[in-house]
């Protein structure tokens, strides 16, 4: 094996610059040479005398899954050397901040902490559609592009579904950062995606109270606490974290994977839309359990074995964002009864989806007209009683279903806005009526939604 490059060296037409980075697995350098319009690095493992084999493997992993993925949300792939001959990985250099310079100013005010968790939720969301899980994550390994995009970085110790699992062949101890690691990785399972989220649930936790929910443990044992103890609940900790986060952060950090988000696309949604999380004794809660709870919890981890999942990709297409668009303000039960009708035909097919009802109205002044009915809140309020009542027949449990009264005077434009901000896989809406001349068709609502839409679109007519 070649030995690390030198600054000044030319290594298959790059520039090798100065050294940024020296750790454990590798050494990274600033590059320079094929023109690519953004700054390059070049990862280089260690691969000298009494380096643990553990830096082959992966850095494999790191250039096969690197190379699978794409978006704003991983740096871009450059180029990789020969493993057998000189071995590197050129990406792209991320010059905005680690979310490790966060965790000294902890505990954030919790809207910081919503709007670092759903640009780190999006990032996950979308390896996660690539059939890819981290499986590392922490904040030293989550960067932010100046756009406030979250990046990824560090797959070394990554899972691909279309590829083998070499960490997984060669070792059957924990693998990750003992802090963040999922119960599910401890016992040796590395193919769930919401193992992922349970490391999210950890990084909030840290953000949100200054403190890691489970310590720094430095043995399995202390690793497998974590099976059947429950941390301190956050409020707890920092009494001014409201209900609504400390339930998303302790759901995330559920140790059966099950019980956790269906995805984290999902938790990115509760993140944005605190209003319309459903507080539970999670969110409650003031103490950890009982000597009695943690004996009966111990005794079922003693047993432990996650289910086996499928593709991630697979997974995430259970546990979809529907989005059902209902004109609110026209009264047209044929139309509603459709909608609904398509709706829980699309909700049947899996527990795991998450339905958002939602409507768009006309801006209104916040001072509203002369009567009471013209208020702004009035109007709010009779828009979101008519969401319920609308949702009310596919009785749907609470945590599962969300209403949203959207102002503005662009309907279409707002639907799509909400669809894009909100990861929304499949938006229900009305089509329009067939006696619309083309030109009009042309010029609706769910027309333009269904042509500009990011996701799947299912257009509505009822019966004749």
């Amino acid at each position: 094996m070649a030995d690390l490059p030198q600054p000044g060296e030319v290594v298959d037409g790059f520039l090798v610059g100065e050294r940024v980075h020296s750790g454990g697995m590798g050494v990274i350098f600033r590059v320079s040479g094929p023109d690519t319009g953004f700054p390059m690095l070049m990862k280089v493992p260690r691969l000298g005398p009494g380096e643990p084999a553990t830096s082959v493997i992966s850095f494999e992993v790191e250039q096969t899954v690197m190379a699978a993925l794409s978006g704003p949300h991983v740096p871009r792939f450059v180029a990789a050397g020969d493993l057998d001959r000189r071995p590197y990985l050129v990406i792209e250099e991320i010059s905005g901040p680690s979310l490790k310079e966060w965790v000294p100013r902890a505990p954030l005010p919790p809207a910081e902490v919503a709007r670092l968790g759903i640009a780190l939720a999006t990032a996950l969301h979308a390896i996660h559609q690539q059939d890819a899980i981290h499986l590392d994550l922490k904040p030293a390994n989550v960067l932010f592009r100046p756009t406030g995009e979250a990046v990824l970085i560090d797959f070394g110790l990554a899972h691909h579904a279309s590829y083998p699992d070499l960490l997984a062949e060669e070792y059957r101890r924990p693998i990750g950062s003992a802090p963040y690691i999922s119960p599910e990785q401890v016992v040796g399972e590395r193919g769930d995606p919401r193992s992922d989220l349970f490391s999210l649930g950890v990084i909030l936790y840290e953000l949100a109270t200054g403190r890691l929910p489970f310590g720094s443990p430095t043995s399995e044992g202390g690793l497998r606490r974590r099976l059947w103890r429950d941390p301190p609940p956050l409020r707890a900790v920092a009494p001014d974290v409201p209900e609504w986060l400390q339930e998303v952060v302790l759901r995330c950090l559920e140790p059966d994977a099950s019980r956790r988000h269906a995805s984290a696309a999902q938790v990115a949604f509760d993140l944005a839309h605190p209003d319309q999380v459903v507080v539970t004794e999670r969110g409650r809660r003031a103490r950890t359990s009982g000597p009695l709870a943690r004996a009966r919890r111990w005794i079922l981890a003693a047993g432990y074995e996650p289910a086996p999942l499928a593709r991630p990709s697979s997974h995430l297409a259970a546990a979809s964002i529907v989005l059902a668009a209902i004109a609110t303000q026209h009264d047209n039960e044929a139309q509603f009864t459709a909608l609904r009708d398509a709706v829980r035909r699309v909700m049947d097919r899996s527990e795991g989806r998450r339905l958002a009802c939602a409507t768009v109205i006309r801006p209104i002044p916040e001072l509203g007209g002369s009567r009471l009915d013209e208020t702004a809140a009035h109007q709010r309020l009779k828009h979101l009683s008519i969401l319920r009542h609308w949702a009310e027949p596919l009785a749907l449990p609470a945590g599962q279903v969300s209403f949203h009264v959207i102002e503005s005077s662009d309907p279409a434009g707002a639907l799509l806005e909400y669809a894009r901000t909100n990861g929304v896989d499949h938006i229900v809406i009305g089509a329009p009526p067939p006696d619309v001349p083309l030109r009009g068709v042309l010029g609706t609502v769910s027309t333009k939604v269904a042509i500009e839409a990011p996701c799947t679109v299912t257009l509505v007519r009822p019966a004749r």
